[in-house]
């Protein structure tokens, strides 16, 4: 069991299944069913559940004997089945993870579920601690025979039944880590009135690997509980809500919080301390694959922040090639290297498939002197045409460069590899590198995010491809001819933070940067003397208002910096027409004030405005 310590709590994030018995019912089995016997009589139906649950990605699955205790069992007549339904359920979890091993090469684990005993001990109740340690022991041996890497005791509304079970364990199987999980009130006590602190203060001095909170009445309390627990212990803290209170809909039980809440949920529980995330009653392979996908986020972000990405972070050099200089990879790289001032303008792709406005516009920008168009790949988590196929019909059509920006949103390293072979094969030579908006912005906020590297390990690849080194260090024999560009935001709050990553990704290989929007040159001016010592070409973003609503969402909805006096001088406005002639009067202002300090600007065409972005570039 060395293995499994070392591997489950050590510090790392470890993701656990959702429910159980959701699932069982789900499947058809009436709630008066007893779902421990299951195992037996119905084993394909409990293996199709854990299957579900490995295939989300879950770390730990547990096993379908919640209830499988003397006590719970009696309700049913099937109190002398404790080590049969225990022992089955153990060897059910066992055989799915040794096939997904075998088939998926994926490393999991097997969780003893332990649930209470569904009654009260003495002197409250009629069972002696002596009797319930006994129930815990007897269903605690079936599991470890039935070869568990682990146990978790869950569910617990009273310390005194815990340190039972507990200490049974302790008995029992020794070799085995055990995780005490409390379900606690909206007071966050234990329905005994013990504080969570206290709770897990006993816990951890009677031997527990890890406690934390399960059940109660959804994420919100189980954050709290988390965070008592964090200042309390120093041993792993897990978090598995419910997905809520359910509500009775037509005669079933509902669970309403959905997938993506589970995942911010979860990012919220890292973040305050937990190790440990899942769920319990409600929640379903898609709540586990959303938080799945949300702390392979947390982990690409942690990792660039360090400067290293797991993929092909070690490179042999034997096998790289020399990458082509900067000024001669594309129109625009040759500008920017020499020094010229840039000039890009965004064109956002249609929502359907016919492009013929963003072409006319293309062609109107091109007409006027523009340098390249900039194209975004599904902004705001949108569904658009790709960014790949406007900048190829751009450039084919049009005749001038494009920057596509791309996304680790929507596509594993496998897609993004191939899809930077295939943009460098059809001359798209701008790639601008972007982590990208999270799903839950847009009109699908359940699709799943991937995420298996943000921006900086996706210019850390980009860099590589045109060293001649694919994602695994395997030589490709050519240099992709990228030109690299990545994002920076001079008006977040923490700029600290903004100011490390920027950092990061130059040490990827970033080779110039675009803004977002700037109107506050204070900002600006600020960020440029923080980067300083590793400063690269930065293009400023510039964004024509349309009315004073335009400007509060570029507040509020994209966080970009908004000065009182720029929001006054909108709500000035009186007509459409008056409010997009003042936004061009700013734009112009802004661009004539960084052209002094910045390599170029990227001018928008808010809502296809495109003579719009041309007027303010006529300023210069």
């Amino acid at each position: 069991m060395a293995d499994v310590r070392q591997k489950l709590f050590n510090g790392q994030t470890v993701l656990c299944d959702g429910a159980m018995g959701t699932m069982l019912y789900g499947c058809g089995v009436f709630i008066n069913r007893c779902y421990d016997e299951l195992n037996v009589s119905q084993p394909e139906t409990v293996r199709s559940v854990h299957q579900q649950y490995l295939q989300a990605g879950a770390q730990v699955i547990e096993t379908n004997t919640f209830g499988a205790n003397r006590f719970r069992l009696k309700h049913f007549d099937l109190q002398e089945k404790v080590r049969a339904f225990n022992l089955a359920g153990a060897q059910l979890a066992r055989q799915c993870i040794e096939a997904a091993r075998e088939k998926h090469n994926t490393q999991a684990f097997v969780a003893g579920a332990i649930g209470s005993l569904g009654i009260k001990l003495a002197p409250e109740g009629d069972v002696s601690p002596a009797d319930a340690r006994a129930a815990f022991a007897e269903q605690i041996a079936a599991l470890a025979e039935g070869g568990v890497d682990l146990l978790i005791v869950e569910t617990m509304m009273s310390q005194a039944e815990a340190l039972e079970a507990l200490a049974a364990a302790r008995e029992v199987a020794p070799q085995l880590p055990v995780i005490v999980l409390i379900t606690v009130n909206d007071q966050v006590k234990l329905l005994d009135g013990t504080t969570v602190a206290d709770a897990a203060r006993a816990f951890a001095a009677a031997g527990a690997a890890a406690v934390g909170a399960n059940c109660s009445s959804g994420p919100q309390v189980v954050l709290e509980a988390v965070q008592q627990m964090r200042a309390a212990v120093e041993i792993p803290i897990a978090a598995m809500p419910n997905a809520g209170l359910p509500r009775e809909i037509e005669g079933r039980n509902i669970y309403l919080t959905s997938p993506e809440y589970m995942g911010s949920f979860a990012r919220k529980a890292i973040r305050a301390g937990a190790s440990w995330v899942g769920g319990c009653c409600g929640t379903t392979p898609a709540h586990v694959r959303a938080m799945r996908s949300a702390i392979r986020a947390m982990d690409a972000q942690a990792a660039g922040e360090a400067g290293d990405t797991p993929i092909a972070t070690i490179i042999d050099e034997s096998k790289a090639v020399a990458a082509i200089p900067f000024a001669e990879r594309s129109t625009l790289s040759r500008k920017i290297a020499e020094g010229k001032f840039a000039t890009l303008v965004e064109i956002v792709p249609p929502k359907g498939f016919d492009a013929s406005k963003e072409i006319a516009g293309a062609r109107l920008l091109k007409d006027h002197g523009v340098d390249a168009i900039n194209i975004p790949d599904s902004p705001r988590a949108s569904a658009r045409m790709s960014a790949m196929s406007l900048c190829t019909q751009v450039q084919q059509q049009v005749g001038i460069e494009t920057v596509i920006h791309y996304t680790c949103r929507d596509r594993n390293v496998l897609a993004i590899q191939s899809d930077l072979l295939g943009a460098a094969a059809i001359g798209l030579k701008n790639i601008l590198c972007l982590t990208g908006d999270p799903p839950k912005m847009g009109a699908y906020p359940d699709a799943t995010a991937v995420f298996d590297v943000d921006a900086i390990g996706l210019t850390r690849i980009v860099g590589n491809l045109n060293r001649g080194i694919d994602i695994g260090g395997n030589p490709i024999f050519a240099s992709a001819g990228f030109s690299i560009c990545v994002a920076a935001n001079p008006g977040l709050p923490d700029m600290e933070h903004e100011v490390r990553r920027f950092a990061a990704k130059v040490e990827a290989g970033a080779e110039y940067a675009i803004t977002q929007p700037v109107f506050d040159l204070r900002l600006l001016e600020d960020f440029l003397r923080r980067i300083e010592q590793f400063r690269i070409p930065v293009i400023a973003g510039i964004w024509p208002l349309t009315s004073y609503k335009n400007a509060e969402f570029m507040k509020n909805d994209l966080k970009v910096a908004m000065p009182e006096e720029i929001f006054q001088r909108m709500a000035a406005t009186t007509s459409k027409e008056e409010g997009l002639a003042e936004g061009i009067k700013i734009a112009q202002e802004m661009l004539a004030a960084v052209r002094n300090d910045v390599q170029g600007v990227q001018v928008s065409a808010p809502f296809g405005k495109y003579p719009a972005a041309v007027e303010v570039l006529d300023a210069i």
